[in-house]
């Protein structure tokens, strides 16, 4: 039995329609399976009191890509932090950089995803990584060490011991600034008692003036009666 045209022709028809079906279910499929940028991710986060940036592939294609951190400084690298080639899956795989960051720094994270001449991916991860406000060290307050205690100060030598009394002055003495009426000795007592000197000067000296009016005395009655002599 012959087939007519008309079959012919809806048979052709529908084989397109199919073929055009599997095509695009194809196309569909290989740009799902593509790597993409959106399909990485970072963060920086603490491990114990060390920083870290995490960098997370979620590729199902499982394209090899390699990842760069840059550390951002007014707006240009300040310098590269390290790199690593990381293999994604459904699942997400994720890689590990050693990173002492500060709080709000800005990190630039740059992903080359296959063939080096002609890469599937050859982008930044946007925005730039920003980490937290908080350090993950928290610097603890130190006390300032006591200052040391100041010695005991050493007695003076010259100083008279505490236990030892101190020599009271003598009864007799008269106060500072006060004059004694009390005579002083003589410099050279001793020598005039060696001469023979002694309490009787004065009654000497008393004798010697009376016999010297006694005299002047007689001269003067003596040259009264020449007088009248040589008158008479």
């Amino acid at each position: 039995m012959s087939i007519s045209r008309r079959t012919a022709a809806r048979s052709v028809r529908a084989l397109g329609v199919a073929s055009a079906a599997a095509a695009l279910a194809l196309t569909v499929a290989g740009n799902a399976l593509a790597c993409d940028i959106s399909e990485f991710s970072a963060k920086a986060a603490c491990e114990g009191d060390k920083g870290v940036i995490t960098v997370t592939d979620v590729d199902a294609s499982g394209t090899p890509a390699l990842v760069s951190v840059f550390l951002e400084n007014k707006g240009s690298d300040d310098h590269k932090v390290g790199e690593q080639t990381v293999t994604g899956s459904s699942q997400g795989v994720t890689i590990t950089f050693a990173e002492d960051w500060k709080p709000n720094a800005i990190y630039r994270v740059h992903v080359l995803a296959g063939d080096t001449k002609h890469p599937i991916v050859d982008k930044d991860i946007t925005p730039n990584l920003t980490t937290p406000p908080t350090a993950c060290k928290k610097d603890t307050p130190t006390t300032p060490p006591a200052p040391p205690a100041s010695p005991a100060p050493k007695p003076s030598a010259s100083a008279p011991a505490e236990d030892t009394p101190s020599p009271s002055a003598p009864a007799s003495t008269a106060p500072a600034g006060t004059v004694s009426n009390a005579p002083s000795p003589a410099v050279g007592d001793s020598n005039l008692a060696e001469t023979g000197a002694n309490s009787n000067t004065g009654l000497i000296a008393g004798i010697a003036g009376a016999l010297v009016v006694v005299g002047g005395g007689a001269v003067f009655l003596g040259m009264r009666r020449r007088g009248a002599k040589d008158n008479g």
